[in-house]
C-alpha cells in the first residue's frame, strides 16, 4: 500500500472514530460527567474530526504533488490525534488532571503538520 492510501485510510478510520466519539459524548457521557468533563470530551472529538481530515487532505496533497514535507505533515496529524485527542479523551473519562499536561505535546505536533503541510505544498521540488 502507498503511503498516501495509508494516511488517506487512517485519516477516514480517525473520522469515523470522531463521530462514534461525539454520539458517545452526547448520549452516554451527558448524565455521567461534568459539564466542564464533557467539553473536554467534545474538544477532543472535534480535534480528531479536524485534523483527521487534514490526514486525508494531506494524502491527496501528497498523491498530486508528492514531497516528503507532505507525508511528514500526515504522520504528525496521526500522532497529534493520538496525543492531544487521546490525552483528552483520557482526562474527561478518568477526571485524571494531570493528562492535561500531555496534551501540548499533541498540539505541537499538530502545529509542527501544519508547518510541514505548507511547506510541502509550496516547495518547488513538487
Amino acid at each position: 500500500m502507498t503511503a498516501d492510501r495509508l494516511l488517506a485510510a487512517i485519516g477516514a478510520l480517525f473520522a469515523l472514530m470522531s463521530v462514534a466519539a461525539g454520539a458517545f459524548g452526547a448520549h452516554a457521557l451527558r448524565a455521567r460527567i461534568s459539564s466542564e468533563l464533557l467539553a473536554v470530551f467534545e474538544t477532543a472529538a472535534k480535534y480528531q474530526m479536524y485534523h483527521a481530515l487534514a490526514l486525508v487532505l494531506a494524502a491527496v496533497a501528497y498523491a498530486k504533488w508528492g514531497g516528503a514535507a507532505l507525508i511528514w505533515a500526515g504522520w504528525l496529524f496521526v500522532a497529534g490525534i493520538t496525543v492531544f485527542s487521546g490525552s483528552l479523551y483520557i482526562l474527561a473519562l478518568t477526571g485524571t488532571r494531570w493528562w492535561g499536561a500531555v496534551t501540548p505535546i499533541g498540539g505541537v505536533c499538530f502545529l509542527i503538520g501544519w508547518v510541514l503541510f505548507v511547506w510541502g505544498i509550496l516547495s518547488e521540488t513538487n
